[in-house]
């Protein structure tokens, strides 16, 4: 079973506007959002993490800040973050004064004992805060900081988590293949790409290339008996790595193109809407290009289809047989460019079904 995420989110000064100098949001007058927080809280909403609230309130429960004044705009700031699809998980709430020294004011961990029991990646989380003693507390807990400051605010702060959601890592091994396969949609990776077969290699530098996509792939393969399996598995593992790394698929373009080169024409249309279709076109007239048999691109690119989830339909024209191999790889990953590309203020799944 897969360990469980969670964003650990500071209240004032993130969520809320922090009053000056009082610090304390104990009136509705002082009531108001930073700027961005429920559009930027509306697109981390969906990404599988648990969201926990998470705040110091100084002497909550006290004559110099009684709880009825906490909890009206308490209310009205979960209300309004309801209405917009956000809902937290788990509130933690400490009412010390700093003074008091207790374990469970923040950056101390004494409020998050559940979140320690070995149940939640705290490598794969984040605390979302304003201040240094929330860095201090995401070191405590063994995550990682997201700080508002005047350099990120909510925008920057979605776009660096939903960007973390993009990358996937898949390891197959058979008995004729070793494939180890990394993917980062956005960019955030040096690609290096080794499977034995230089042609191969080739073409697949071009999808990486081209999609704009971080790439790494290392295959050992049984080349001495043909070329088959190493390619076959290889398509797969990619396959199923770009499908992991896409995630819920919201904000994604979808579709995607066609271009020319040289005397070639190749025309790749490609639908990431989670049903499997497959149709080729291309005659090669030769049976290698390089060291890659030929007859393999389609064997490939079919593998690759099935392992996505995806419509991909391939037709090709041209007269030599390694610009044929190369646009149909090219077009392929400038139809993955388009169809991952991510507006990560566009919460929409593209489909009316609203699930692909």
């Amino acid at each position: 079973m897969s360990l469980k995420k969670v964003l650990f989110i500071d209240r004032d000064g993130t969520i809320l506007v922090e009053p000056k100098p009082s610090e304390q949001v104990d009136s509705f007058d002082k009531f108001e959002f930073v700027p961005g927080a429920i559009s930027g809280l509306k697109a981390i909403a969906d990404l599988g993490y648990e969201l926990v609230l998470a705040t110091n309130q100084d002497g909550l429960g006290t004559d110099s800040f009684p709880y009825e004044d906490f909890i009206g705009p308490q209310e009205l700031m979960l209300k309004t973050l309801r209405g917009e699809g956000v809902e937290f998980d788990d509130i933690l709430v400490d009412g010390s004064f700093p003074e008091d020294n207790k374990p469970t004011r923040k950056p101390g961990i004494g409020m998050f004992g559940k979140y320690l029991t070995g149940e939640y990646d705290m490598s794969a989380s984040y605390v979302i805060g304003d201040r240094a003693t929330d860095a201090a507390l995401a070191r405590n807990l063994g995550c990682k900081a997201l700080l508002l400051d005047k350099d990120n605010g909510w925008k920057e702060i979605a776009e660096i988590i939903r960007r973390g959601e993009r990358r996937a890592t898949i390891e197959r091994t058979t008995r004729e293949t070793a494939i180890r396969v990394c993917v980062d949609l956005d960019g955030r990776l040096e690609s290096t790409i080794s499977t034995g077969l230089n042609f191969f290699d080739h073409m697949l530098d071009q999808i990486a290339h081209h999609s704009g996509i971080g790439l790494q792939i290392e295959a050992r393969g049984d080349l001495k008996v043909d070329e088959h399996h190493t390619m076959e598995d290889v398509a797969i593992a990619l396959g199923q790595t770009l499908h992991q790394a896409l995630g819920s698929k919201h904000g994604i373009g979808r579709y995607g193109f066609a271009l020319p080169m040289d005397e070639c024409e190749a025309m790749v249309l490609l639908d990431l809407g989670g049903r499997i279709d497959f149709g080729w076109d291309v005659p090669f007239t030769r049976e290698y290009v390089g060291d890659t048999p030929t007859e393999m691109f389609r064997h490939f690119y079919k593998s690759l289809c099935e392992a996505m989830c995806c419509n991909l339909h391939i037709r090709a024209r041209g007269e030599n047989n390694h610009h044929l191999a190369e646009a149909v790889f090219k077009a392929f990953a400038r139809a993955l460019r388009q169809a991952i590309a991510c507006n990560p203020f566009d919460y929409e799944i593209p489909t009316s079904k609203g699930l692909l």
